[in-house]
């Protein structure tokens, strides 16, 4: 089975010990550092492995000196051992991580799974009692650590694998077939609840708890921040008139507009976004606890299927998002998710399609014809525009615009 990651490529990770890292009687070694892995030290040693929760034999067999059984499964399972020498039972153990360190790794994750799965991660520390270790991105460190002062957040660079209990991955995986790594394909489940099936918790999104720079709002007049840069063309709001003719009608309507990217142009060859003319220009490799003091005075929010829109979510900021890319399982719920069925959509979650994360241009329905990107072109200003008048507090419902 080949295991990829929508970010896999140009990311280090995290080594996985050699040996099992829990040692039992006779020599016996075992662990669930992805998956359960069982060391044995004599030839003629049966082996079981059960699913405790589903009760269910899952493997059985004799094995040799120094064999190591291993499951195929490596997400969160509540594994029985069983060891036995002819009929008798010489070592048993089920999966019990209450106060045993245990280690969730998500260090490939952008800046939206990370916020995406934090959640589900405190969740299972919280269900299993166990010391949870994070391996994150370093920017996101700041914006969890003090909202999670129960879990540890590390980099790659930081963390030492030995000793832990059991590690679960949370990345994204295709050509997982055998739902080795998952126990269902994210493009089915959505970005937002996929860590909940890896870690067998209940499916539902989990908003996580975040840090914001003190302070109030950074300026006094009605805003509203928006970001408009993503990782690949199909993500972009590809209308050519849209961002330009929406800052025009939210400033008519009161507000002033911010943008907060990362870069104000980005793109690859001859395709290149730009930040849109008269906004304010707030955009910069800036801490992220900055950027969520921005969101949290926003009057809302206006982006893509990109990790602003999630930490935009994250900060309680109402969120209007525009994307034809991805179904709107794949991202949080927001009630102005904008999205036109129209058209060609969804092949983001579509499970007989692989996103090609080196292809900035990826649109694999219709890519070199004249339908390439509809799904984010055919999104009109007036469908946007309709969409933020639905939000209570907009200030142009008593209006003109």
């Amino acid at each position: 089975m080949t295991q990829t990651s929508l970010r896999l490529a140009g990311n280090a990770q995290v080594a996985v010990p050699e040996l099992p890292t829990q040692i039992g009687p006779h020599g016996i070694r075992f662990d669930f550092n992805e998956g359960c892995r069982v060391l044995l030290p004599e030839t003629g040693l049966r082996v079981e492995l059960h699913d405790l929760d589903t009760h269910s034999l899952l493997f059985n067999q004799i094995g040799t000196a120094g064999g190591m059984v291993v499951s195929s499964k490596k997400y969160f399972i509540r594994f029985g051992i069983k060891v036995w020498r002819g009929d008798e039972l010489i070592f048993a153990h089920n999966y019990d991580a209450a106060d045993r360190p245990v280690l969730a790794r998500m260090e490939v994750g952008g800046l939206g799974d990370q916020i995406a799965w934090i959640g589900h991660a405190a969740a299972f520390a919280a269900q299993h009692r166990c010391r949870l270790t994070c391996v994150v991105k370093r920017p996101v460190i700041a914006l969890f650590q003090d909202a999670y002062p129960h879990l540890r957040f590390v980099t790659v660079d930081e963390v030492d694998a030995n000793g832990f209990y059991a590690t679960y991955k949370l990345f994204i995986f295709y050509n997982d077939h055998n739902n080795d790594w998952q126990p269902t394909d994210y493009r089915q489940t959505g970005l937002c609840r996929t860590a909940a099936y890896m870690l067998g918790l209940p499916v539902e999104e989990k908003r996580p708890a975040i840090v914001s720079d003190s302070g109030g709002p950074p300026i006094t007049e009605p805003y509203v921040v928006i970001a408009t840069q993503a990782t690949t063309q199909n993500k972009y709001w590809n209308n050519p008139h849209g961002w330009r003719e929406l800052v025009v009608f939210l400033k008519s309507a009161g507000y002033r507009v911010v943008c907060i990217d990362l870069e104000r142009t980005n793109g690859r060859g001859m395709v290149w976004n730009h930040m849109p003319h008269g906004v304010e220009d707030q955009t910069g490799n800036r801490p992220l606890t900055e950027r969520v003091r921005w969101l949290r005075h926003a009057a809302f929010f206006v982006g893509l299927s990109s990790g602003l829109s999630w930490l935009a979510w994250a900060a309680h900021c109402p969120v209007v998002l525009i994307s034809g890319f991805t179904h709107p399982i794949n991202e949080f719920y927001t009630p102005y998710r904008v999205i036109n069925y129209n058209v060609c959509n969804s092949c983001s979650n579509d499970i007989r399609l692989q996103l090609d994360p080196s292809d900035f241009l990826w649109c694999p329905r219709h890519k070199d014809t004249a339908r390439m990107f509809e799904c984010g072109k055919s999104i009109s200003v007036g469908q946007v525009k309709a969409m933020i008048r639905t939000i209570p507090h907009f200030l142009g419902n008593g209006g003109t615009v």
